[in-house]
């Protein structure tokens, strides 16, 4: 009889239980992905279950929440507003089914779409806390307002999709991504399980996700940026910009004012940036194209290399600091240049320019 290998055995079963505990994780994302892709599948020929109109003069203000859907909105011209109402099957794909089977399905459900005051609100949620998946219900709102109005809009299983409105405008959304643009006023969103797109935006704008990256484009004002779960692309952006994120890198291109960005776990790619600029990463190097320089620049690497192209013409106080230090020609400079930094002032000094990389090389051209 062959003795037992106790040490074989418990990594066996360890790996077992590994195994196990990543399957579960990835029904779950698969499960999320799934509730996504319902809750904004409505095709082109499909029909509203419900459909309703309202004076849109008379509305100020939209209130919709939905525990099983996805939430679109679009500014109009119209005279009238118009509410759509999708109703399917929240099985894993979504599937259609007849309006006599939706009918018995709603009495499990309150669904309320009317006008209180200037409110138009769309409500849609399980009577009891137990959903029977089965039986459950995926109910999406389209709805077509005013674009000066006001919003409270919240979903529990879809993503949010809003075009074309001012105001103040808050949405949230624990089961899919945002989808924004050409919005303005007050603009606060929060998803906890997708990425957010946002093109065409203005004033103040503040978006987080804990579940995916960030596409920022074409926009303009105070700009607030934050995720754990995804990258962060930033193109054609400018006022006051505050990006971060803890699980990706950054691309940032043709940005103007302010930016501040940061990461954990990435590199960083700044591309005819110009303006105050902070930028720092604690996983990966960063690549800078610098325009122009405001009141400061400073870039942080604690673990890679920096390479930067900077306008050496121009008036600078340059603290520069890495394992090795390599530069082009300074002209007309005051200071002390050694193997692993430069300190001093270049054309009669100006801006605070401040790069380090803490074990890595810095690239000055």
């Amino acid at each position: 009889m062959q003795p037992i290998n106790i040490k074989y055995h418990l990594q066996l079963n360890y790996l077992k239980h590994i195994k196990q505990i990543k399957m579960k994780n990835l029904t779950l994302i698969i499960c999320i992905l799934f509730i996504t892709k319902i809750s904004f599948a409505q095709n082109k020929n499909e029909k509203p279950f419900l459909e309703k109109s309202f004076l849109a003069s008379e509305i100020k203000n939209l209130d919709i929440k939905t525990s099983g859907g996805g939430i679109t909105v679009e500014g109009t011209d119209n005279k009238n507003a118009k509410v759509e109402v999708y109703i399917r099957s929240s099985n894993w794909n979504g599937t259609n089914i007849d309006r006599e089977e939706i009918e018995s399905r709603l009495n499990d459900y309150i669904l309320t779409v009317g006008l209180i005051g200037n409110k138009l609100e769309c409500i849609a949620k399980n009577k009891s806390n137990n959903m029977n998946w089965k039986k459950g219900l995926s109910i999406t709102f389209k709805v077509f307002v005013p674009k000066n109005i006001d919003t409270q809009l919240n979903t529990s299983g879809g993503g949010i999709s809003l075009n074309d409105l001012k105001g103040d405008l808050n949405f949230s959304t624990s089961g899919g991504g945002l989808n924004i643009s050409n919005l303005s006023g007050n603009v606060k969103g929060r998803t906890s399980g997708g990425a957010i797109s946002m093109t065409d935006c203005h004033d103040n704008v503040n978006l987080t996700t804990s579940g995916g990256g960030i596409t920022a484009k074409y926009s303009n004002g105070n700009i607030y940026l934050r995720t754990s779960g995804g990258g962060l692309t930033l193109e054609n952006l400018k006022g006051k910009i505050d990006a971060s994120t803890s699980g990706g890198g950054i691309n940032a291109k043709t940005i103007s004012g302010t930016l501040i960005t940061s990461t954990s776990g990435g590199s960083i790619s700044l591309d005819d940036v110009g303006g105050n600029i902070k930028a720092s990463t604690s996983g990966g190097g960063i690549h800078a194209n610098i325009s122009t320089i405001g009141e400061y620049l400073s870039l942080d690497a604690s673990s890679g290399n920096i390479k930067v192209d900077l306008p050496l013409s121009k008036g600078m106080d340059l603290d520069i600091r890495g394992q090795r230090v390599t530069h082009a020609s300074l002209n007309n400079f005051d200071g002390e240049v050694d193997k692993d930094q430069i300190t001093g002032r270049l054309n009669g000094g100006g801006a605070k320019v401040r790069i380090h990389a803490g074990s890595g090389n810095v690239s000055l051209n």
